[in-house]
């Protein structure tokens, strides 16, 4: 009986250290997995494929470029955009199929075609309309203020002309106020 119990525990030690194993190999395989190595045969591939990919955005991440995000298909529009630069493709060509697969949406600079004109002409038109709203209320506020400053005044009621004339009248006839004279 003790001999059985030894056992048990050896193997529950046995176990927990296969456990830590596995996790940590794990771990390290999920941080060795996030990590491109491109190989470049001269500078201006690498600068063509950086380009690419800060300019493509992920078709998942909402607003994520590709060399920002690590979803499983922007390491794939990745891997093609480096297959395609090293096959020594220009950037219209990788452009042009990655618009003819994915749509304007991939690209962060969208084309100018019929089916973008509202995302090119759209907050231009909108700010030349607001700023022309702008200036035709200040014009307008301008001209209700000076048009109110042109117009006679409204005669007094009797009551008011009768109290303006007291005020006036008590007032002439109060002395004049002695200046002092300096010494």
């Amino acid at each position: 009986m003790i001999n059985l119990s030894q056992n048990q525990f050896s193997l529950k030690q046995n176990l927990k250290k296969f456990s830590v194993v596995v996790l940590f190999v794990g771990l390290l395989q999920t941080a060795v997995a996030s990590i491109d190595v491109y190989h470049f045969d001269n500078p201006r591939q690498e600068a063509q494929y950086r380009a690419l990919i800060e300019e493509f955005r992920c078709p998942k991440c909402q607003n994520q470029n590709l060399a920002g995000s690590d979803a499983p298909i922007a390491q794939d529009l990745k891997q093609k955009t480096y297959e395609m630069v090293m096959d020594g493709r220009t950037d219209k060509e990788i452009r042009d199929y990655m618009f003819e697969r994915y749509g304007d949406f991939i690209s962060y600079k969208p084309p100018m075609r019929p089916s973008t004109w509202i995302l090119w002409f759209f907050p231009p038109l909108l700010l030349v309309i607001a700023l022309f709203v702008w200036f035709v209320r200040q014009r307008n506020a301008q001209k209700r203020t000076t048009i109110d400053l042109l117009q006679p005044l409204e005669p007094l009621s009797n009551a008011e002309q009768q109290r303006l004339d007291s005020l006036l009248n008590a007032q002439n006839s109060q002395p004049p106020v002695s200046q002092k004279k300096d010494n």
